[in-house]
C-alpha cells in the first residue's frame, strides 16, 4: 500500500456524532476510528421511486456520524472505490452496490479536497456492461468521478504476508491509492452464505480467484489484513436474500433501508449476517477474522448510536 502520509492525529472518535458542529481532524493513514455508524431508513416505505434519493441519503448521514469524509481523505489524495460490480445486473436486483452509494462517496470525496476519485471492478462478466447496468458509470459520472476498467495482465504479484497467501497478483492502480473505500453490497452467497465487506476485496486482485473457494475463509482474512480497511461503507439498502452471489429474481430481494460504514470489517461483517436473518459466530469468515484479530464480531460495542433518517 502507498507509504503513511504524515497527518496530525487524535484519539478517540465518538459514535454517532453525526451532527457534530466543527470537523475533526484528519486520520493518519495507518489509524482508523474503531467506532461503526448504522443509519437506518425510517420515512416512508422504499421503493423505486425514492430509493435513490434515500441511499444517497443514509450514506451521508453514516459518514457524517464517523466525522465527516474529512476524517479519512486528505487534500490532493487519490481515492479508489471498490464496489461490488461483479455481476451484469441492475440495481433492483442487489447484486451489486447501489449506485447512489457510490456516488455519493464520490462526491463526499472530493469536497473533502481528493485530487481524483477513481471507481473500479474486477467483474466476473463484461466489465463496461457490468458498470454500465449497475448504473455505477453513470453515478459516478455525474459526482464527477472516473470509471476505470481494470486489466489483469497489469496485475502485480506482491506479499500478502499471510498464512494462506503469501503473496498473488494485485491491481496497481489500487496499490497506488492514498485510500481505499470498500463499498459491499450485503447478499447471500452460495459458498460462504453472505457476502459483505471481507469477500468484496477478492475484486482488487487478479489471478486464479477460485481457486481461493477452497480455502475461502483463510484467503479472505489474508487479503483483508493485506489491505489494513480504513474505510469501509456496507450497502444494505437492498439485500440479495437467495441465490447469490448472482441473483436475478427480484423475489430474492428485500428492502432494508440501511448504510453502515466503519473500519472494522468484521462487525460490519457480523451486522450483515444479522440483516440475511443468520447468526454471525456460525459465518466462517466472520469467525476466522475475529480469531484473526481483524475485528470484532460485537458490532453493537462499536455503534454507539444508529441513525434514523427519512
Amino acid at each position: 500500500m502507498s507509504p503513511c502520509s504524515r497527518r496530525e492525529f487524535l484519539k478517540g472518535l465518538a459514535a454517532g456524532s453525526a451532527l457534530a458542529l466543527r470537523p475533526l481532524p484528519l486520520l493518519a493513514a495507518d489509524e482508523a476510528p474503531r467506532a461503526l455508524a448504522i443509519a437506518r431508513w425510517q420515512g416512508e416505505a422504499l421503493g423505486e421511486a425514492n430509493m435513490a434519493a434515500a441511499a444517497g441519503r443514509l450514506t451521508e448521514r453514516a459518514m457524517a456520524a464517523l466525522g465527516g469524509m474529512g476524517r479519512f481523505v486528505g487534500k490532493g489524495d487519490r481515492i479508489w472505490i471498490k464496489p461490488n460490480i461483479g455481476w451484469n445486473r441492475s440495481p433492483a436486483q442487489a447484486a451489486t452496490t447501489h449506485p447512489d452509494v457510490v456516488g455519493m462517496l464520490v462526491r463526499l470525496s472530493l469536497e473533502a479536497g481528493a485530487k481524483s476519485v477513481r471507481v473500479g471492478d474486477h467483474p466476473c462478466q463484461e466489465p463496461r456492461q457490468t458498470y454500465a447496468t449497475s448504473g455505477i458509470a453513470a453515478a459516478v459520472a455525474a459526482a464527477g468521478g472516473e470509471m476505470v476498467t481494470l486489466d489483469p495482465a497489469r496485475c502485480r504479484r506482491v506479499a500478502l504476508g499471510g498464512a494462506r497467501l503469501k503473496e498473488w497478483e494485485v491491481f496497481p492502480e489500487i496499490l497506488e491509492a492514498d485510500l481505499v473505500i470498500n463499498v459491499p453490497v450485503l447478499k447471500h452467497h452460495g459458498l460462504s452464505r453472505t457476502t459483505a465487506c471481507m469477500k468484496n476485496y477478492m475484486g482488487v486482485v487478479g489471478g486464479n480467484r477460485s481457486a481461493w473457494h477452497q480455502e475461502l475463509a483463510a484467503c479472505l482474512v489474508d487479503i483483508t489484513a493485506f489491505m489494513k480497511p480504513r474505510l469501509c461503507v456496507m450497502d444494505a439498502t437492498r439485500v440479495l436474500l437467495r441465490h447469490g452471489p448472482q441473483g436475478g429474481s427480484l423475489e430474492d430481494v428485500a428492502v432494508k433501508g440501511v448504510v453502515a460504514a466503519g473500519a472494522d470489517t468484521i462487525a460490519l461483517d457480523a451486522l450483515g449476517a444479522e440483516l440475511l436473518g443468520l447468526v454471525p459466530a456460525e459465518q466462517e469468515t466472520v469467525r476466522a477474522g475475529a480469531a484473526a484479530g481483524l475485528g470484532s464480531m460485537d458490532y453493537r460495542a462499536l455503534a454507539g448510536a444508529e441513525i434514523a433518517v427519512s
